[in-house]
């Protein structure tokens, strides 16, 4: 199972805010994001750019890292965005 990966990603949305979320297939979550089906927080406020992905082994680990990065100072999120590099 250790070939099968989850992402947790951060996009920008159109107000310049970030959401952060988890997903098997990124392209996909985000391309819902920007028709209006992905997160409810993200449908006010589109489109949205992927700004930051990150691979984890599994759901758990994704989840637990979601949280950990929810929990950041905004500054902080800003860093771990611009040290990025996909």
């Amino acid at each position: 199972m250790s070939d099968i990966h989850w992402y947790v990603y951060i996009v920008r949305c159109a107000d310049a805010s970030l959401y952060t979320g988890v997903a098997k297939n990124i392209d996909s979550r985000v391309a819902l994001h920007n028709v209006g089906r992905g997160a409810k927080y993200t449908r006010a406020r589109l489109p949205v750019t992927l700004v930051y992905r990150e691979a984890v082994v599994d759901r758990s680990a994704a989840l637990r890292r979601e949280c950990a990065i929810k929990r950041l100072r905004s500054a902080a999120k800003r860093k771990l965005i611009a040290q990025y590099v996909d």
